[in-house]
């Protein structure tokens, strides 16, 4: 599932062609992924214009001029792909078509002021739309249980002490919680505690005020570098242009079970256990 750099990734490639512009044509193409699609939605969207696109957590709001808010969520397999149209030229007295053939998973197409159309495909159909009202969005069902931002200033050193104070979970469940803090999934909380020289399986609130003050920068620096290199492409994650994300490259630990650790000198090797059904990658030397 696309965690926070991917979604920011493709929320940063939306924005040229979506914020600013109207939905000249909604079309919608099932009756649901996850869940089913609000009422009318085709044509709520029709003739909206994208004032603001954000993110909160792994979810794209787009805030439209009607004063509602479409919600989306990529789930397992969901992409948002860009085409723009290309200048007519005929070849072979065939004109090459402005938006490539409609594919099979393509549920949802957004055709945007200026020609550019944004398309949800998604193979797996995990992923969800809905529409709210934009004033009172923050208490949408899957937005008002979250925690704050990692990259916002309401995630930092007290925060973090406070909520894992007297926490009897392991330290990698804690920064899975959404309620905790909203966006980090499995690899980038892996990277994260070897960074931090914290084993997974340490109970939070047993960590140090030192460790724990250390993690909000490490964490913070995790994701910028993963949303500078356009995410991390594993199975399905494609950026808004089609075009990979390059921070697996960069894993240190993440899916390396066997592989020597990449600090110099340690002279072990990565290991991997499941903990709630996830796995979890560390060095059994540098990780405490």
């Amino acid at each position: 599932m696309p965690e926070l750099p991917e979604v920011e990734t493709v929320r940063r490639g939306l924005v040229p062609v979506m914020e600013g512009r109207v939905i000249e044509r909604a079309a919608v193409n099932r009756a649901d992924l996850r869940w089913p699609f609000p009422d009318r939605m085709a044509e709520r969207l029709t003739g909206a214009r994208v004032v603001s696109l954000r993110r909160r957590s792994k979810y794209i709001l787009a805030d439209l001029d009607t004063g509602e808010t479409l919600l989306v969520h990529l789930g397992m397999s969901g992409r948002m792909l860009i085409s723009a149209p290309d200048a007519g030229r005929e070849t072979l007295g065939e004109w090459h078509h402005a938006h490539p053939a409609p594919e099979k998973h393509d549920h949802v197409v957004f055709d945007m002021q200026g020609g550019a159309r944004v398309t949800f495909n998604d193979a797996r159909r995990f992923g969800a739309m809905d529409l709210m009202p934009t004033a009172r969005a923050g208490a949408h069902p899957l937005l008002a249980v979250l925690g704050p931002e990692p990259l916002g200033n309401a995630f930092n050193e007290a925060y973090l002490a406070e909520r894992l104070k007297d926490r009897k979970t392991p330290i990698k469940a804690a920064l899975l919680d959404q309620h905790l803090v909203a966006g980090l999934g499995n690899i980038y909380v892996c990277e994260t505690l070897y960074r931090a020289r914290v084993h997974p399986a340490r109970q939070a609130g047993q960590l140090t005020k030192r460790e724990v003050a250390g993690m909000v920068p490490i964490i913070r620096a995790v994701l910028d570098e993963a949303i500078a290199a356009g995410g991390s492409s594993l199975r399905d994650y494609r950026q808004a242009d089609g075009e990979l994300g390059y921070f697996q490259h960069s894993f240190q630990v993440y899916g390396r079970e066997g592989e020597a650790c990449a600090t110099a000198g340690c002279g072990a090797t990565v290991a991997r256990i499941v903990q709630s059904g996830r796995s979890s990658f560390y060095c059994p030397s540098c990780q405490r």
